[in-house]
């Protein structure tokens, strides 16, 4: 194999991180199905039309996201800003989490699950960035 300052490992660890975010930004979509699912994703009674509708959207938008992180996975020219979405949707929420703190269990799961998506954005973009100054 022909060194050409692009290492093949690194290219797919940017690519699994993408991947995995993306997919944890698309769990949520299911949410867009009803007020049952929503109940159940976060703990919380949904028996307000207006707060159906915004939480619905909701899982619309971070099913989009998703979607675009996934296919910034396989798209180069796009994972800069895919990084950049990852970090503000998932610090965003991190922040809020921790500055409001009391939520309950089903919000745990949340936090715990945009921890991760933080380590792998921090990696995957660390690479990311790497790979941009070597090329």
């Amino acid at each position: 194999m022909t060194h050409t300052g692009k290492s093949p490992a690194m290219h797919y660890l940017t690519m699994a991180m993408l991947m995995v975010v993306g997919i944890i930004h698309l769990l949520p979509m299911s949410g867009v199905l009803g007020t049952e699912r929503l109940a159940a994703l976060y703990g919380l009674p949904i028996n307000e039309p207006n707060l159906a509708i915004l939480m619905r959207h909701r899982a619309v938008l971070f099913g989009l996201l998703g979607l675009f992180l996934v296919y910034a996975a396989f798209r180069p020219g796009l994972q800069t800003l895919a990084f950049v979405a990852g970090f503000a949707s998932v610090l965003s929420f991190l922040w809020l989490a921790w500055s409001q703190g009391g939520y309950n269990p089903q919000i745990q799961r949340v936090v715990i699950a945009d921890v991760v998506a933080l380590v792998c954005l921090v990696l995957g973009g660390l690479v990311h960035a790497y790979r941009q100054l070597r090329n």
